[in-house]
């Protein structure tokens, strides 16, 4: 049976997710501080991890920020009651792969999770590269030169969509597909927030490429206009 981790301090809150998991034949192991799920990861690994904000030793989302900053991918959904424009943008860009705000449908929260459970990972070994950029799908890695960047799981698969169809552009619909599963419950935007995320993360990396939206189609990735073309 599937196991996932929820980090929830409200124990009656937890314990309905726990029985609606448990429905769709997923175990779950319930953490209601951010010290019990340091311990709980330390001692075995999830498929996904469900995580609040607001928990009695800190703030969810400076625990997702410092467990990506390990390395730890485990797809994440971000479980909270805040939900301005901004709060959501913190969390996606923090690393969350998904977040749901309450009040909301037990029957989504399980379909959410189901999504993230189905996405492939580390179904491709091999690196693929583009002009000073080489993407890594077994490490879950970027490189550009001396820098490596770790991309978060959705990153990855966008990415690597757009490695595969270099100075093409492929549609949004395919970038989702391959982000979220050909059923994934895509939160509005969730394309959008995760591109924006991989454009400040290539900059920062010092990419010699870009991700050029196409208005209304899609995104392609392209060399920046002062960079070297591949073999150039």
């Amino acid at each position: 049976m599937s196991r996932i981790a929820l980090i929830e301090d409200n124990s009656r809150l937890a314990e309905m997710i726990g029985q609606a998991l448990a429905g769709a034949g997923i175990e779950t192991d319930y953490f209601y501080t951010l010290s019990q799920a340091r311990q709980g990861f330390s001692l075995a690994d999830y498929e996904v991890m469900i995580i609040d904000r607001g928990l009695p030793d800190g703030d969810g989302l400076d625990f997702l920020k410092a467990f990506r900053a390990t390395g730890n991918m485990t797809p994440s959904l971000m479980l909270t009651a805040r939900d301005a424009l901004h709060d959501r943008v913190d969390g996606l860009e923090s690393g969350a792969d998904d977040y749901v705000t309450k009040p909301f449908a037990m029957s989504e929260l399980v379909a959410r999770v189901r999504t993230l459970m189905r996405r492939p990972a580390h179904t491709v070994v091999q690196a693929e590269c583009f002009v000073n950029m080489m993407l890594n799908p077994q490490q879950q890695t970027l490189h550009c030169g001396d820098t490596i960047v770790q991309l978060a799981p959705t990153e990855l698969q966008i990415l690597l969509a757009l490695f595969k169809q270099q100075n093409q552009t492929v549609r949004h619909t395919a970038l989702e597909h391959a982000a979220w599963g050909l059923a994934g419950a895509v939160t509005p935007n969730a394309l959008e927030v995760t591109v924006h995320r991989l454009r400040k993360k290539m900059a920062a990396a010092g990419a010699h490429a870009q991700i050029v939206n196409i208005r209304g189609v899609g995104f392609s990735l392209q060399p920046r206009g002062d960079s070297p073309l591949p073999g150039g």
